[in-house]
């Protein structure tokens, strides 16, 4: 990994003084593609999951529960502290406070025991354009006996005005929607159990209240559980790739339908809005 430096941590970074963080500064970033952005991996060894934490994200989402593999997005939360010291600190040129996750890679090489001890690694691979604005990819990686078992890219977009749009790439076009298959109810409190589970407890997930201070008219789902409720209602090889686009926020309370057919899902809302878009297959 050239040009990276590793910073090795005695323990996963406390979300709430990051979150805390990253708001104060948010004001202060001026957010652009050619913006210098950390160059380091935080490592942090020996880490094993909680696993009454554990069950909790496994209810929420769906999958499970005491089952002898991790639900393939569980990874995810375990990186999650490490991406948030970086894209919290000083050096991370992208305001924290209204920062869109857009989409998420994995691939899962090898399944991941519950009981099982493994070393995490997060870093800033780079930024680039969007019509909308800059958008930071975070990879994550976790490793046993120095071998790669789980990869994610996660991509964030900071929305601002760009100069030259007609420069930027145009987002692909809308595919076939799916054959629906499942229609879920969702609750209100499903930003504040996810977020009691993962510990992501972004304000804009737990109360009406909280959500209108961003804009939106009620709490929304974490982007992060709507792709693992749908990968848990619709299955993953041992070993896959997998690729999800958040295209809308799901309001909470509210229906939404869950839609597959082969490798590919969806969950769609209202009048077929897309909220979720994904694919999956075995590697």
């Amino acid at each position: 990994m050239t040009g990276i430096d590793p910073l090795v941590l005695t323990g996963p970074p406390a979300l709430a003084p990051l979150l805390a963080r990253g708001a104060v500064l948010s004001p202060f970033k001026r957010p652009r593609p050619d913006a210098e952005f950390p160059r380091t991996r935080l490592v942090l060894p020996g880490v094993r999951v909680d696993l009454a934490r554990l069950a909790a994200y496994e209810r929420v989402c769906g999958f499970p529960v005491g089952e002898d593999a991790l639900p393939v997005t569980y990874p995810h939360v375990l990186g999650f502290p490490l991406a948030m010291r970086l894209m919290s600190g000083r050096g991370f040129p992208l305001p924290l406070l209204g920062l869109v996750h857009t989409s998420i890679t994995v691939t899962r090489h090898e399944r991941m025991s519950p009981g099982g001890s493994y070393e995490l690694s997060v870093h800033v691979e780079g930024l680039v354009p969007h019509r909308r604005g800059t958008e930071a990819t975070v990879v994550t990686e976790v490793r046993r006996g120095g071998e790669v078992v789980w990869e994610s890219g996660s991509t964030y977009l900071a929305r601002h005005r760009t100069d030259r749009p007609a420069a930027v790439p145009r987002e692909p076009e809308a595919r076939t929607p799916l054959p629906p298959v499942d229609e879920w109810r969702l609750a209100g409190d499903v930003g504040r159990r996810y977020g009691a589970a993962s510990g992501d407890r972004n304000p804009i997930h737990l109360h009406p209240l909280t959500a209108r201070l961003f804009g939106f008219p009620r709490a929304i789902a974490h982007g992060m559980w709507t792709v693992a409720r749908c990968l848990a209602a619709h299955g993953v090889p041992q070993h896959c790739h997998l690729r999800a686009e958040f295209r809308a926020p799901v309001l909470l309370p509210g229906t939404v339908t869950y839609a597959a057919r082969d490798g590919r899902f969806e969950l769609r809302g209202r009048e077929d809005r897309i909220h979720v878009t994904g694919d999956v297959y075995p590697t």
